[in-house]
């Protein structure tokens, strides 16, 4: 009999996961894996910054333990604290420093999941190492999810095919509703559990008022793209992304306006009003290229945000290992920092890094 250690979160779906392999015939045990410290964080000087902040790792913990006595298999748990914190963590920061807008999920995958975790599945004799993602890996490729309004494997795209190997997505071929009614079924105790969204570190809390623990706040000017008037003052580049529309800091105004830029040697956010064309691109630069597959078209699609839809692109492969993405049409909000991932048809390819963004052969001012 195959062992199969499932990565139990405290949610439904990796529940529901563990529950499809025993009913399969498989040894199953799950692991638990605690990426934070929910009661301290180092504020910028440093100093421990104690507060009365509840990490939903906590509570998903005891789902977790909850969840594996109803389905009678044992609960292990490991903590990666100072790990995530020095591979994905300070990356997060680093990019904030930088102006962009990193997503944690992709590097969490590719450092902690993928790595340090399964190698703790090794450790405890699995055979398989299986979790609750909505993907599919067929014949050693990653494919999307069945699911489309759930499909996770573009937080998945940074992995590589080595640590894709021997790995199990259990849900990858049902929908959301079709789990929730499993769990239902077998009276799973998080049948009807919210599923959690945003960064995890963060949870519920503020996002700019968690920052502040970490980076220094630094204000600048706030500038209309058009007059290059100044219209307000920004809190700090790290807190706007491209496209933001909410909470931008500019008092008064009524009109519908967004982020378009930063310059961050000279700490000034761009604001654009109306239906500008300030948002939209037709070609970027993306670096730190990861492929899981064997597969190098120049046509297929890419999606430059998770739950964005899939849009036509050619590739151009360039000398220093950087690839150029042109759109067949005009994208809206293509952000430094983001990933753009890559697929043929159903098939994940892989993903890069957004460096660069550029409209008619101009580069864009975002940094």
């Amino acid at each position: 009999m195959a062992k199969v250690i499932v990565g139990i979160s405290g949610g439904v779906d990796s529940a529901v996961s563990a529950y499809l392999l025993k009913e399969k015939g498989y040894e199953v045990e799950g692991l638990f894996m605690r990426n934070w410290d929910s009661l301290i964080n180092n504020d910028i000087s440093g100093n421990p910054n104690i507060n009365n902040y509840i990490c939903p790792q906590e509570s998903d913990y005891n789902d977790a333990l909850e969840t594996c006595r109803i389905l009678n298999i044992p609960l292990h748990r490991v903590d990666f604290i100072k790990e995530y914190w020095d591979y994905v963590f300070t990356y997060f920061l680093d990019e904030l420093k930088k102006g962009r807008t990193p997503n944690p999920d992709l590097l969490c995958n590719k450092y902690i999941k993928f790595d340090l975790f399964k190698k703790e599945v090794e450790k405890l004799g699995g055979d398989f190492m299986a979790t609750g993602h909505y993907a599919r890996s067929i014949d050693g490729l990653l494919y999307r999810g069945l699911d489309k309004n759930k499909d996770q494997s573009y937080f998945l795209a940074m992995i590589s095919k080595d640590q894709l190997k021997n790995v199990l997505f259990p849900i990858g071929e049902l929908e959301k509703s079709e789990v929730r009614q499993i769990a239902s079924e077998i009276g799973l105790n998080v049948a009807q559990k919210k599923d959690s969204t945003g960064i995890c570190f963060i949870g519920e809390r503020n996002y700019q008022e968690f920052i502040k623990n970490y980076l220094k706040p630094n204000p600048g000017d706030i500038l209309n793209v058009e007059t290059l008037e100044k219209i307000g003052t920004h809190s700090g580049l790290m807190n706007y992304t491209i496209g933001q529309r909410r909470n931008v800091g500019i008092s008064g105004s009524e009109s519908r306006h967004y982020v378009c830029g930063k310059d961050v040697s000279k700490n000034i956010l761009y604001v654009a009003f109306g239906d500008s064309e300030y948002l939209y691109s037709d070609e970027c630069i993306i670096e730190d290229v990861n492929f899981i597959s064997d597969k190098r078209p120049k046509d297929c699609t890419a999606k430059f945000r998770y739950r964005g839809e899939d849009f036509k692109v050619s590739l151009e492969y360039l000398n220093d290992g950087n690839i150029k993405v042109s759109y067949k049409e005009k994208v809206k909000a293509v952000t430094p920092g983001q990933a753009c991932v890559l697929y043929l048809d159903e098939e994940c390819l892989g993903c890069g890094i957004i460096k660069e963004i550029y409209k008619q052969g101009k580069k864009l001012f975002y940094l």
